[in-house]
């Protein structure tokens, strides 16, 4: 199957700058496209994770993709999609963020797969060398400024006010898919909708730069995937915690797994054609499971395996899956220490010494129960639970033996309310 049909079943093309050109070109040529990824963080999230992936499907086509840092914008900001101006990062802390971006990306893409393998670029190589009167003489001049104001990204910020900085966005990103067509003969950019003006004034560059030294017209090509939203009105990769990034120490492999096993049944067909790498036959089945049988949330729990093992790896989605099952079923005993600091990152915690404590006492001074009064009727009534498993013992004492590789022990008081204890 063509690349781009592909693309199209699973709606995830917005726009193309030239669809039967572009199918043509890439049906002809093992095609080199781009995509940038500006570090405004020591993390992608999953709002990068679509054109990310759009990069490693054209990869498996045969094409060669490049994962471009934006070292150089980073240091400007994308006004696109923003309604105030971006905070500045210092030159070293975007270096930073680059080095970091560029192993995640690394993790996804394939870097070593032969003729067509994916290479990562740093912009900041040809934007920092560029003197001022270079990028004013060279290529401001191919700019009109009522060209720049009609596009989306700047004339949506007219009216709250835009900088001189961020009003040049636009001519530096269109820098970058120049010099990757003049040096790596790159001839499609992606990227997400709100891309389009950047991707567009690209291609306008390097068609009055090729017209200006009476070159033959270049084949560059534009193509953008549609910006996600969730059929609640809530933002995509958003959680009450903030957003789910791809960096395994900001959101772990659990909490990564739970927010895909719990998307809305309204979204989830949708997520598995943008996101997994399933065939549409596969996809087709997943969506009569989810009319047939919603109770099991078969698609919800696949979506969720698909891309936790894409970017943590299969063993951290086994570790997701254990920590899952064990509270579900209440086997928390089976649970070691790294996998209850995943599962259990958000419950109330308290630290106490590291010594023999009653239960009742313990109750009181996690404040799990409001008195000592209450801490025995809890008990009593079969309230409270000890790493899974109840207790209505009221001269208990919390040991050795109710400690979690001498780090935790978790207590359950009534149906959901967990606590973690940690012992200093």
């Amino acid at each position: 199957m063509h690349i781009l049909d592909d693309l199209k079943q699973r709606d995830l093309i917005q726009q193309t700058t030239d669809d039967e050109g572009l199918r043509q070109h890439l049906e002809d040529n093992i095609v080199t496209l781009y995509c940038g990824f500006d570090p405004t963080a020591d993390s992608l999230h999953i709002g990068h994770l679509l054109p990310i992936l759009m990069l490693k499907r054209f990869q498996q086509a045969g094409h060669r993709p490049i994962a471009l840092i934006g070292g150089g914008t980073g240091l400007i900001g994308d006004p696109s999609g923003r309604s105030t101006e971006r905070s500045l990062n210092s030159e070293e802390v975007v270096k930073g963020f680059s080095d970091k971006i560029k192993e995640q990306l690394a993790g996804i893409l394939n870097f070593d797969n032969g003729k067509n393998s994916a290479v990562a670029r740093n912009n900041h190589e040809w934007l920092h060398s560029m003197t001022f009167i270079e990028v004013l003489r060279d290529v401001g001049k191919h700019f009109g400024i009522n060209y720049m104001l009609a596009k989306d990204s700047v004339d949506s910020r007219i009216e709250n006010g835009i900088s001189f900085t961020e009003f040049s966005y636009m001519i530096l990103q269109s820098i970058d898919f120049m010099n990757l067509y003049e040096k790596e003969n790159c001839t499609l950019q992606i990227g997400g909708s709100d891309q389009w003006g950047n991707i567009t004034a690209g291609m306008e560059l390097i068609r009055r730069t090729r017209s200006e030294k009476n070159q033959e017209e270049a084949k560059v090509f534009g193509l953008t995937v549609p910006l996600i939203t969730k059929s609640d009105g809530t933002k995509f990769g958003k959680t009450a915690g903030g957003a789910v990034w791809l960096d395994s120490d900001k959101t772990s492999p659990y909490e990564f797994y739970q927010f895909w096993i719990n998307t809305d049944d309204r979204d989830v067909i949708r997520f598995i054609k943008y996101f997994t790498f399933l065939d549409m036959d596969e996809i087709k089945a997943l969506e009569q499971e989810l009319e047939t049988a919603p109770e099991k949330r078969v698609p919800h729990k696949r979506l969720a395996e698909e891309m936790t093992k894409l970017v943590h790896g299969e063993e951290a989605l086994s570790q997701a899956i254990k920590i899952t099952d064990a509270l579900f079923s209440g086997e928390l005993k089976s649970l070691n220490a790294a996998e209850i600091e995943q599962g259990f990152k958000d419950v109330p915690s308290v630290a106490i010494e590291d010594k023999e404590i009653g239960l009742i006492d313990l109750l009181v001074t996690a404040g799990i129960s409001s008195s000592k009064r209450q801490a025995r009727e809890d008990i009593k009534n079969g309230a409270v639970y000890i790493n899974g498993e109840r207790n209505q013992d009221l001269e208990h004492q919390i040991s050795a033996s109710d400690r979690i590789e001498e780090k935790f022990t978790i207590i359950r008081r009534g149906k959901k309310k967990y606590f973690l204890i940690r012992y200093k």
